[in-house]
């Protein structure tokens, strides 16, 4: 059941919508939860056990800390002084047990349903180095919805607890909840308990300026899925899919219209999802700030899938710059090194081990390990030239606050981006490198007039749509970018005004929308991971 599918907007979010707004206050979040399973039993049947479980555990490791947490503070006001100290090491300890394995319960199921596969291909490939020829021992299962992102929400709430930030939860329905619910377990944003579990918990009164504005942003998600996404899948599809045919611009086209659907399919399934979520009165986190003004590629993560980056902030590269071998690597390169590699080693290690975890976050294949590290790569040789650069533009009196610089750098930003697009869509690493290379075999821009590009899925009419969407997003992420709040500033206009905005863009979806007679039907992308 597709978020944009008549039975999510009729049976799910409007069902919800009403008898969460009939029933009383203190039990709306009952409802919430109902319809969350209910979506979930949908899509996924059976294996709905394995969001109760992890629910479960996370819910026990959870009150376990509690009570580890309750014990030591009743018994260290009597403890001698001399003895605080050990017992508050062994209470720690006893915490960190809870927490470990917690987390490599829910990380286990994950890796064991996901990337069995890959490692058991991994696994037949080094025996096949020294001429031990076995088959795959392993086979594709059928994966949970949502599994990749619920179970970064549930390792960030246990790990919560074990550092003090809250306490845990004693009511198991809220941390239920919390995971399941109903517009973010498919795609995101990935949420944290403290930011909308109370939100969701709680009920909320019927408003009016929620339910209209929670519309307003559902209807802004559509556009950009069903006229703009939908209808680049037509031309990237027959591009990617076969791949030898084409070389040039047709393969550059490709790449700068797979760009264009993912950001608008995956920014559009946000606001569908956080404009759902709204009609409840609850406040879902913002994946996306104009990510195609970056600057450099760190700031380029820093604006998209921004829940994703935080978690891998948060839970891996703190995790991992706080740990004991890690400060050992820290204190040996401040021993041995000048002060820029001293901090420089240690930091790209951390740096690799969050880039390769984000790569394979993403699927079990090479080619997302290699989509994380082409990032890592292209952030450190940043890190190791900007001394270099920086002179160089100091003895050139380059100003590198000019709008002409800081537009290359948006350029050039671009650039990096669309190549690990590139990656990121083809088959497989094969696939990416013949068509890197092919986009450079035989480019004229003629292709534009003579009616190659036209001849593939698409015709004038809707480059002309995908072109004019295009600029849309754009000046909206500009005006943005400026510090306007488009959604307030739109629903404090006059009424006329107002509801023409509204019908223009329902119109757009009815009439521009990419979907019947010629179209193919096109899922989520991130659905899949």
């Amino acid at each position: 059941m597709s978020y944009t599918s008549i039975s999510y907007l009729v049976f799910i979010l409007l069902g919800c919508f009403i008898v969460y707004n009939i029933v009383p206050i203190k039990h709306r979040w009952k409802v919430l939860l109902t319809f969350s399973y209910l979506f979930y039993f949908i899509n996924s049947g059976k294996y709905i056990l394995f969001i109760l479980f992890g629910s479960l555990t996370i819910y026990i490791g959870g009150l376990l800390i509690n009570k580890i947490d309750d014990g030591y503070n009743m018994a260290r006001k009597a403890l001698p002084k001399e003895n605080k100290k050990e017992y508050k090491a062994l209470i720690g300890w006893q915490k960190k047990c809870i927490c470990v394995c917690v987390v490599l319960v829910n990380v286990g199921i994950l890796v064991f349903l996901k990337y069995s596969v890959f490692f058991g291909q991994v696994f037949t490939d080094i025996l096949g180095l020294i001429h031990i020829n076995i088959e795959n021992p392993m086979y594709q299962r059928m994966m949970p919805l949502g599994i990749s992102f619920y179970t970064l929400s549930a390792v960030s709430y246990i790990v919560d607890v074990y550092r003090g930030k809250y306490r845990a939860s004693d009511s198991f329905g809220k941390v239920a909840l919390f995971l399941a619910f109903f517009p973010h377990i498919v795609e995101g944003p990935i949420a944290r308990f403290d930011l909308v579990a109370d939100q969701m918990y709680e009920g909320h009164k019927f408003s009016y300026e929620n339910m209209t504005m929670g519309l307003q942003l559902i209807l802004w998600g559509f556009f950009k899925k069903i006229v703009i996404a939908d209808r680049a899948n037509m031309y990237v599809n027959q591009i990617f899919n076969n791949y030898s045919d084409y070389i040039g611009l047709p393969v550059v086209c490709g790449m700068l219209l797979y760009t264009l659907q993912l950001y608008a399919e995956f920014s559009g399934c946000m606001d569908i999802v956080r404009g759902s979520a709204q009609m409840f009165g609850i406040g879902l986190s913002e994946n996306f700030n104009q990510p195609f003004i970056s600057k450099t590629v760190s700031e380029f993560w820093r604006r998209w899938h921004m829940t994703l980056g935080s978690w891998f902030k948060d839970y891996v590269f703190y995790s991992v710059s706080l740990s004991k071998p890690f400060v050992k690597l820290s204190k040996k390169t401040r021993e041995h090194m000048n002060a820029f590699f001293a901090t420089f080693v240690p930091m790209s290690v951390a740096m690799f081990i969050v880039w390769f975890g984000t790569g394979i976050w993403h699927g079990a294949s090479w080619k997302y390990v290699m989509y994380g590290l082409y990032y890592w790569a292209i952030m450190i040789i940043g890190l190791l030239t900007e001394p270099f650069f920086k002179k160089l533009y100091d003895k050139m009196h380059v100003d590198r606050q000019g709008k002409i610089y800081r537009l290359l750098q948006v350029v050039r930003t671009f650039l990096f981006v669309n190549v690990g697009m590139l990656m990121f869509r083809a088959d497989d690493l094969t696939a990416f490198g013949h068509m890197f290379v092919s986009m450079f075999k035989g480019f004229t821009f003629a292709d534009l007039t003579n009616g190659t590009l036209l001849g593939i899925k698409l015709d004038m009419a809707d480059f002309a749509v995908l072109m004019a969407g295009a600029l849309i997003l754009f000046l909206v992420g500009l005006y943005k970018e400026k510090g306007h709040q488009i959604r307030a500033e739109l629903a404090s206009k006059n009424i006329v005004l107002r509801w023409a905005v509204y019908y223009v863009l329902l119109f757009s979806v009815i009439i521009l929308g990419a979907y019947g007679k010629g179209y193919e039907v096109a899922g989520f992308i991130y659905a899949q991971f």
